[in-house]
């Protein structure tokens, strides 16, 4: 996968725009600034929206309320989460009414519990599976009873498995680092439901009726590798945890179609870069690839730049992404 030329604005190329939530619609309590409008935009050109979320934490009905606070409206139909992924895997593997272990916050619980399962926090020979998903109160003791039914032989679920979330702090441990803690306890590691798997961006495509989605997403690892798995579009925005650095170092298969600073690369047409021998072209910009060396040329917008050297470096096996020439060309690009 390389970064490809659209003609025309994203949403009006793609049926569907499947959306990402932390560090792209929002970061903590407040939106990205751009998020409100390019929404707007791509309502009313014509595509649908839904808001594919790892976070199993908080509700569909709470995720669209606070949507809608943000100037982004919503209804709880249009989020899918992966705590309602994670559930239906337990749902096709036990009957109705068993009991499972939900470490995890009120979404999970509730989302268990519309699969006709029985959510329970104490382990017990009766439970069949152990349902993981992000909290901010998660404590000790909810873990340990996860650990000891894990290691009894329940089944073992992952709601997601990112490691970090942005917040208004900074980055800080996600459902993934907790994890870590249960299955390092039992030797166990857990079947994942959300992204990068299958599972959340097919129940987005069947709510949205979408055939040719956009998925948009902050991080190379979920988002972007979600998209390559399915075969669709992915744009990567800048707004979240992915950095510069990061996207040039990207194996083929975490690399977007399309680069942007924030979800407004949704509403706009994209360039592609010309690779033409040793030299990489975009806009005002030239990459220039000698014997696994980068010299960087030119002017223009910023983010041209970032495009011709993500794709000099890609079409190059010769170049470290991570050496001295290509930091200095990041630099030179004021990333």
């Amino acid at each position: 996968m390389s970064l490809q030329a659209a003609d025309r604005p994203l949403d009006e190329l793609h049926d569907a725009m499947l959306l990402d939530l932390d560090g792209v619609v929002y970061i903590g309590p407040e939106a990205v600034p751009a998020a409100p409008e390019a929404i707007g935009k791509a309502r009313a050109a014509g595509a649908k929206v839904a808001f594919v979320t790892n976070n199993a934490g908080r509700t569909p009905a709470r995720i669209a309320e606070h949507l809608t606070q943000l100037g982004v409206p919503a209804f709880p139909s249009d989020v899918v989460t992966s705590a309602e992924a994670a559930a239906r895997l337990v749902a096709e593997r036990h009957p109705k009414g068993s009991d499972v272990l939900v470490v995890g916050d009120t979404g999970l619980r509730q989302a268990v519990r519309r699969m006709g399962l029985n959510p329970v926090t104490v382990d017990d020979p009766s439970v069949v599976a152990v349902v993981q998903g992000y909290s901010r109160s998660i404590n000790r003791d909810l873990l340990d009873q996860g650990a000891l039914a894990v290691a009894r032989g329940a089944f073992y679920v992952a709601a997601n498995a990112d490691a970090t979330a942005p917040g208004e702090w900074g980055h800080t441990p996600a459902n993934g680092a907790f994890v870590r803690v249960i299955a390092h306890a039992t030797g166990v590691e857990p079947v994942v439901a959300g992204k990068p798997m299958r599972p959340l961006h097919e129940e987005g495509m069947l709510r949205t009726g979408a055939t040719d989605p956009l998925i948009v997403g902050d991080r190379l690892d979920t988002d972007i590798e979600g998209a390559t798995t399915h075969g669709a579009a992915g744009l990567l925005v800048l707004s979240g945890v992915a950095t510069p650095r990061d996207l040039v170092a990207a194996p083929p298969h975490r690399r977007p179609r399309y680069l942007a600073w924030d979800i407004s690369g949704m509403n706009r047409t994209h360039p592609a870069p010309e690779r033409n021998g040793e030299r990489t072209l975009c806009r005002g910009w030239t990459i220039t690839t000698t014997d696994g060396t980068v010299r960087i040329s030119g002017s223009g917008e910023t983010l041209d730049g970032l495009r011709a050297l993500c794709v000099a470096v890609w079409s190059d096996e010769n170049v470290d992404p991570t050496g001295p020439s290509v930091i200095e060309a990041l630099r030179t690009l004021g990333l």
